[in-house]
């Protein structure tokens, strides 16, 4: 260990202190000066001390080097001729040289820290992430953004194995090949997804140094073009719905402007996509106001306005809504319905309701309305007839309800799982229905069957029985005798199981009496008679059925009618009726539809006129009371009217003689009826 005292303690002084207090052999006894103390030197020896040559007494320890830094010539010489043998004496050129070299140092120091900080602030400023290895694979540098991409701190991974921080890194292999790897896809075990690039570091000189990488987070990127890839997914799939729905959809912008529209609008309309697209709203409309720009004001659906549209000017009906995204109106979407497509498919369901009209039975016991005595009695009965397997026979005017109840006795009776034919005896010719009850065997064979074989097992209605003719009144009775029938043109007996329930208003005792209809039909069906009142002589079913056959109304008519008032009830219990429940339900229609449509009850004023029971009553001829004047054609289809009931209830309402004893066709007889609403072919 060397023993050294500085001699001047300014800047050359310092300088040299601080270099000699960075090497171990080098022992720093004082720094000596006239002038000041050396800041943290302690002198050995507590006296007053006026000359260098007394600094050196004063120390305990004897002094290997003395290195003078004043610089002054005088000190110099006087520390020459002091020194002992042993000491080395280093002039002052020698500590400024020593000093300057110190000097630069530092600066050189300061200029590396501050091109270490610039390169530290670009590197962290940037985004993507930097991680950079030495030749042992320990990480030697990491930027703010590898921390925060890999969730570690710097204190976490440098010096650390790359392997260890991330277990698929390929930083070892490219420091190995010596080859780049570019946007490299990665997945890290934090669940996040990177792109890299992986750079050797390599010298001009050839000289390998370690690997770097620099690296994207991308996961939300990736998350985001999921995302858009299934937005355009739905997007194209609802695009190939609306596409291909025969529905045709119309579809504006915000403003109005057309976005979409698809085959089937082109197929109503005749417009094609240049006539609509970018176009106003009103492009389409022949005549009405665009529902489009309605809902676009108003923000509200519109359901089943009826428009003209496209230069064929179709009637079609539009139901259009509003499109909200996050409730901001993006636009409106319609919806087109050509009504005269609706129309035959309107047509098509009557005619398929009709059908299944005369295959099943609709009605049961509790959608009759009984409240009179003589309505629940004759229900009793037909209960009764539904649980044995007899032929009914269901006798009553015109318009009493005989279907409803023949339906009812079917969905009551055993048979209620099989087919319910109903068919009217006195709609056809003969001929015709002669092969629509036996069937025909010279006809197509999907076209042989009868209406007794397509009821097998089940019931057959036959309405108004007593018009058959004697001929077709024997081959019913055989078919119930024998329970097998033979087709037109056939001769092979065809065995049937069919409950047969027969309906009339005609009487059949006088028609016996006349030879018109056999007796031994007439036992036949007679085993299980029910009388069925007319409406006049069950004035307490008036006013229930008054408020069932309202509620049928409103839904055939879409209204919302509540009732009818006392006054109204009134004059309708005093009516005789002899249309029955039909005719009191034509009267109420015909009420109905006279009314305005914010009235909710039927009052006298809505009630059309009541025709007079007999035709003797009729005043067509005298003075009326007011000064109204009847117009010739209403009072001649009147006295028509009147007539003709007249006439049916002096025949007992035997089609056929009514027919004879007016001069007139069965058939014109039929229309004429059914005119006057005095029944044809609807229940009886």
């Amino acid at each position: 260990m060397q023993n050294v005292l500085i001699v001047g303690a300014g800047q050359g002084g310092t300088a040299i202190l601080k270099l000699f207090e960075q090497i171990d052999m080098i022992n720093v006894q004082a720094v000596a000066d006239i002038n000041q103390h050396a800041p943290g030197i302690e002198l050995a020896a507590n006296k007053s001390i006026n000359t260098y040559e007394s600094y050196i007494d004063a120390l305990n320890e004897p002094i290997d080097i003395i290195v003078e830094t004043t610089g002054k010539e005088e000190v110099f010489n006087d520390l020459k001729n002091y020194k002992t043998r042993r000491s080395v004496l280093i002039p002052g050129t020698v500590a400024h040289v020593i000093y300057n070299l110190l000097n630069e140092k530092e600066s050189l120091l300061d200029q590396l820290k501050k091109e270490t900080d610039s390169r530290d602030l670009l590197l962290n400023s940037i985004h993507d992430g930097m991680i950079v290895i030495d030749l042992d694979h320990n990480i030697t540098y990491v930027n703010e953004a590898a921390e925060n991409i890999l969730n570690l701190n710097r204190d976490e991974m440098v010096g650390h194995l790359v392997t260890e921080i991330i277990s698929d890194s390929h930083l070892p292999n490219v420091m190995k090949t010596r080859k780049k790897e570019l946007n490299q896809p990665l997945n890290l075990s934090n669940g996040k997804r990177i792109i890299t690039t992986r750079i050797p570091l390599v010298t001009e000189q050839g000289e390998l140094l370690g690997s770097f990488a620099v690296f994207k987070d991308i996961t939300e990127v990736v998350e985001l073009a999921e995302e858009i890839t299934d937005l355009k997914n739905i997007q194209n799939m609802l695009e190939a719905i609306i596409q291909s729905s025969e529905e045709a959809i119309s579809v504006v912008d915000e403003y109005g402007r057309g976005l979409l529209i698809n085959p089937a609008y082109t197929k109503i309309t005749g417009l094609e996509e240049s006539e609509i697209i970018g176009k106003p709203a009103t492009a389409d409309i022949s005549e009405g106001e665009s529902m489009h720009m309605q809902v676009l004001e108003t923000r509200r659906p519109v359901r089943g306005a009826r428009m003209k549209v496209g230069p064929l000017k179709r009637d079609v009906l539009v139901n259009a809504a509003p499109i909200l995204v996050d409730g901001v109106l993006k636009g409106s979407v319609a919806i087109i319905h050509d009504l005269s497509e609706i129309e035959a498919l309107t047509s098509e369901l009557k005619k398929a309701r009709q059908i299944i009209r005369n295959l099943e039975a609709k009605y049961t016991f509790d959608d009759i309305i009984a409240q009179s005595t003589e309505m629940k009695l004759t229900l009793e009965q037909a209960k009764v007839g539904a649980k044995t397997p007899v032929t009914v026979l269901l006798r009553g005017e015109s318009g009493t309800g005989k279907e409803l109840i023949a339906h009812a006795i079917h969905n009551e009776s055993d048979r209620k799982h099989y087919k319910f034919i109903r068919v009217n005896c006195a709609s056809m010719e003969e001929e015709a229905l002669e092969k629509a009850l036996f069937g025909d065997e010279t006809g197509p064979p999907e076209k042989q069957k009868g209406l007794f074989e397509e009821a097998n097992n089940g019931s057959l209605f036959l309405d108004e029985i007593g018009d058959l003719s004697v001929d077709l009144q024997a081959r019913v009775l055989h078919v119930l005798e024998n329970q097998e029938i033979i087709r037109v043109g056939g001769r092979k007996p065809i065995p049937v199981n069919v409950r047969v329930i027969a309906a009339t208003n005609v009487n059949l005792e006088r028609a016996m009496m006349e030879k018109e209809f056999r007796e031994d039909l007439f036992y036949r069906l007679n085993r299980l008679p029910i009388m069925i009142a007319p409406l006049r002589e069950r004035t307490d079913d008036i006013e229930p059925l008054t408020q069932h056959l309202i509620t049928k109304l409103n839904e055939d008519y879409g209204r919302n009618v509540k009732g009818v008032n006392v006054k109204a009830l009134g004059i309708l219990k005093e009516y005789d009726f002899p249309g029955n429940v039909r005719e009191l339900e034509n009267i109420l229609g015909r009420a109905i539809i006279s009314m305005e449509q914010n009235e909710s009850y039927i009052k006298d004023k809505h009630l059309p006129s009541l025709r007079k029971h007999a035709f003797r009553d009729l005043d067509l001829f005298n003075e009326p009371e007011n000064t109204e004047v009847i117009p010739l054609q209403d009072a001649l289809d009147e006295f028509e009217k009147q007539l003709i009931l007249e006439t049916l209830e002096k025949n007992n309402y035997i089609k056929s003689k009514t027919a004879k004893q007016l001069n007139i066709s069965l058939r014109n007889l039929y229309y004429k009826m059914e005119k006057h609403n005095l029944g044809k072919d609807v229940q009886s």
